[in-house]
């Protein structure tokens, strides 16, 4: 039976290529048949490490069979995967979030959650000193450097970095000049929806019973994205009508200026708002200095 290794929803790029780095892994290395998978389309940056590194965009899938083998990455949140998860045969489960519970597996499982920025990092520790081909080191290097915003995330830890340094040594691989292309693909969402906007990295999260999509857009340019705040703010109501949550909270990263814009379209989110960051929304926004990571900063303030 082949493995079916996959993040979470909404696939970012370490939810595009740590299925990819490890499906590699099992079947070139250990020897185990395994294929990665994505649960939706891979945001702007995602698809650009595909085309990048020549890599085929993995198949879309929907859900699981029963007692599919499925190895989990990237997260550990049933909200977050196919909704038969728990009718699979979960074999591993490899992150860097916290543990959510929930999960019920048809036996003893390989699990490994560690405190760095990146699923990736954990991949390089775990596979150890083995010869990997370029396109599995770029693909690492990708991933660290997209989940830490090239070391500025306070979620990045001396070891993410020393990893994305030495891989990129080995691929000769300027660090700057390389995000800085990945940031700008990050940051072409042109094409994108309001409504695909709002769901293209975003979580659900519930705060004292009232459920939330907390939605984050990093990029190099904000006025692209807070130029369609009004419509992005008329779409809330209806993605999350459709979701089946009480607002969508989106939050728009600058990348370079280490900040966040947060749209205000209503007095629950004004209040959450201040609840939360201790900031008063005058208007239809809100910059929170120095908030750009949603696991660290963002949603274990969520107040309402």
């Amino acid at each position: 039976m082949t493995i079916q290794v996959f993040g979470h929803k909404s696939p970012d790029t370490d939810s595009t290529g740590s299925p990819i780095i490890w499906a590699w892994y099992l079947s070139e290395i250990k020897g185990t048949a395994a294929e990665a998978k994505l649960l939706g389309e891979p945001n702007t940056e995602a698809a650009w490490l595909l085309n990048r590194w020549d890599l085929p965009k993995p198949a879309i899938i929907e859900d699981v069979a029963d007692d599919a083998a499925v190895v989990i990455v990237d997260t550990n949140n049933p909200a977050e995967l196919p909704a038969n998860i728990n009718g699979a045969d979960v074999q591993a489960i490899i992150d860097h979030h916290k543990l959510v519970g929930g999960l019920e597996t048809k036996g003893p499982i390989d699990i490994t959650i560690r405190p760095v920025a990146c699923t990736a990092t954990i991949m390089f520790d775990l596979m150890g000193d083995i010869e990997m081909p370029d396109w599995i080191k770029g693909t690492m290097l990708t991933c660290i450097l997209s989940d830490t915003l090239e070391f500025r995330s306070p979620t990045t830890t001396d070891h993410d970095k020393a990893v994305c340094e030495k891989l990129a040594a080995d691929l000769g691989i300027d660090i700057p000049s390389y995000a800085a292309e990945m940031f700008a693909a990050k940051s072409d969402v042109s094409s994108f929806s309001d409504a695909e906007l709002l769901r293209m990295d975003s979580k659900e999260y519930a705060v004292d019973g009232t459920k939330f999509r907390v939605s984050v857009l990093e990029t190099t340019s904000p006025s692209t994205v807070l130029d369609r705040k009004a419509s992005l703010m008329d779409t809330m109501t209806t993605v999350a009508s459709e979701d089946g949550v009480a607002q969508v909270l989106l939050f728009v990263v600058d990348i370079l200026n280490e900040q966040s814009t947060l749209l205000v379209p209503n007095d629950l989110v004004k209040s959450v708002a201040a609840k939360s960051f201790d900031v008063e929304a005058s208007g239809d926004t809100v910059v929170l200095p120095g908030v750009v990571s949603r696991k660290k900063q963002i949603i274990p303030n969520l107040k309402v």
